[in-house]
């Protein structure tokens, strides 16, 4: 597998151009674990693209959330990011979509709501690249391990697990809780679902 420490955005733009899709779009997926830095280099990705042609656009995975309600009727709403607390098969079917339908609707995640949205954004003819992000693109568990095919390129964001944990504290810290909370959902979900996804990571094209 080839690894990189480092990386330069406008040559790993350029290399996203280069590519020939295997369906009528470049599907390139950047996974990786919770504050590992999907989302920004997703949105660094999508817009250095977009400076050289507007062709690009973001899709992230999270807009699969399964709602709070469901969570909670099944348990899981302490879970709460982990992979069963998604609609797996329902992101399978639309990055299958993506790869054949010239114009698909797809759902977004407000976290200020904590709620996923229908219909929040749409994906055209126009977008002939797609910068998919989220945790488990690259993670060897039915139905996700299906994911990977679609790929035209695989990058997945290796981070050391101490950097994450500083990382989701601050996180939490910055959405209003204590240190002592903070720690505790960081190291009772976040870091738990790290954890699985490096140990149940697929091979990716480009580590960084």
């Amino acid at each position: 597998m080839p690894y990189t420490h480092s990386f330069d955005l406008s040559s790993l733009s350029e290399r996203i151009m280069a590519l020939r899709p295997s369906g009528i779009r470049t599907l390139v997926a950047l996974a990786g674990a919770p504050a590992s830095g999907k989302s920004t280099l997703a949105q660094q990705l999508t817009r250095a693209i977009n400076a050289q042609s507007p062709c690009a656009a973001l899709v992230p995975m999270d807009g699969f959330h399964l709602d709070n309600a469901i969570l909670q009727q099944r348990g899981l709403l302490p879970r709460k990011g982990a992979p069963e607390t998604f609609d797996a098969s329902g992101f399978l079917h639309l990055i299958r979509r993506l790869a054949t339908e010239p114009e698909v609707i797809i759902p977004l995640f407000d976290r200020s709501r904590d709620i996923a949205v229908a219909g929040a954004a749409c994906i055209g003819p126009e977008h002939r690249i797609l910068i998919v992000e989220g945790n488990y693109l690259q993670f060897d568990e039915h139905p996700w391990s299906q994911l990977p095919g679609y790929w035209d390129l695989s990058i997945c964001l290796d981070v050391p697990l101490s950097v994450l944990e500083a990382r989701l504290i601050q996180r939490w810290r910055d959405q209003g809780l204590t240190e002592a909370a903070a720690r505790k959902r960081a190291l009772g979900n976040d870091i738990p679902n790290a954890r699985r996804i490096i140990q149940q990571a697929l091979p990716a094209d480009l580590v960084l």
